[in-house]
């Protein structure tokens, strides 16, 4: 079965008759007969009545014809997808970069009206794969990506903040709290496997002061990180963005930054739009 016998199944389905589909399709009649017989002959049911030039489907032809119409719509749909289009921009990221991506957004969108420019929300493998498959033209990462036709462009550099209770001992310092003073208290933060970048980041401003991390209960999927730090006062967490909520204190500590880079492929099709965005998201939107 192939997509171009489908395509003369719904013209001469639609049109009424093999003449009129040969022309709606650019192709001599016989080519369309040819085609509807090689077909029929495949799936062993005939797909149209032919009574002089009167053409009607049959039973197996209206059974097949939904389904060649919704084949023929993926078809297309994939090939869309997947096509270059240069006023066009998919952007993979998650909800964190939402503030700093948004905003650059914007000022292209108004610069170019016609542009379209979707935010695909995805978890870091899978902003990754989007890149490499081409269902995205780039994406937004912390950290280092090491894949074979990919390349980083460094953006902005991130800085977390540390965020506790205000009931939290360290929250009547008023200022930053040294990572000696942290140390002493207890590290929530999602499982390893699920926030590797955090864990590292604070391993490493740790182990160069020669402290070791104390980390406490794991934050569990679907918790907000308020309702645990609160929860439990006597404990510490770094967050991309402050949450603004009662009860919750942030500091940002110059030790602990994660640079923010756009993910590309080597071998995509040079964009002005893309160029255009890299520029706004590096020099206009750095968190504050």
């Amino acid at each position: 079965m192939e997509f171009r016998q489908l395509e003369y199944l719904v013209a001469v389905a639609d049109s009424g008759g093999f003449s009129r589909a040969a022309q709606r399709c650019f192709v001599s009649q016989s080519a369309v007969s040819h085609q509807i017989a090689t077909l029929e002959k495949e799936l062993g049911a005939e797909l149209f009545t032919r009574a002089g030039r009167h053409v009607a489907l049959t039973e197996a032809g209206e059974t097949l014809l939904p389904r060649a119409r919704e084949l023929l719509r993926l078809r297309d749909e994939a090939a869309d997808a997947v096509r270059p289009r240069p006023d066009r921009i998919r952007l993979a990221a998650n909800m964190s970069f939402a503030r700093s991506a948004l905003g650059a957004i914007a000022t292209v969108r108004d610069r170019h009206p016609g542009s379209e420019i979707d935010f695909l929300i995805k978890p870091f493998a899978q902003r990754i794969a989007a890149v490499d498959s081409g269902e995205a033209d780039l994406a937004l990462v912390r950290g280092t990506v090491d894949e074979p036709g990919l390349y980083l462009e460094p953006l902005w550099v991130d800085h977390p903040l540390i965020a506790f209770s205000e009931r939290h001992p360290l929250a009547a310092l008023g200022r930053t709290p040294s990572a000696a003073e942290l140390a002493e208290y207890p590290l929530l933060l999602p499982p390893v496997h699920e926030q590797v970048l955090l864990h590292r980041l604070v391993q490493k401003v740790f182990a160069a002061d020669g402290l070791a991390v104390r980390l406490g209960p794991e934050i569990r999927d679907g918790h907000p990180v308020a309702f645990e730090l609160i929860t439990h006062p006597e404990g510490w967490t770094l967050l991309y963005e402050d949450p603004r909520q009662p009860g919750i204190v942030t500091r940002r500590a110059a030790a602990f930054t994660l640079p923010v880079s756009a993910v590309l492929r080597t071998d995509a099709t040079p964009n002005p739009l893309i160029a255009e965005l890299l520029v706004g998201l590096s020099n206009g939107y750095r968190r504050s």
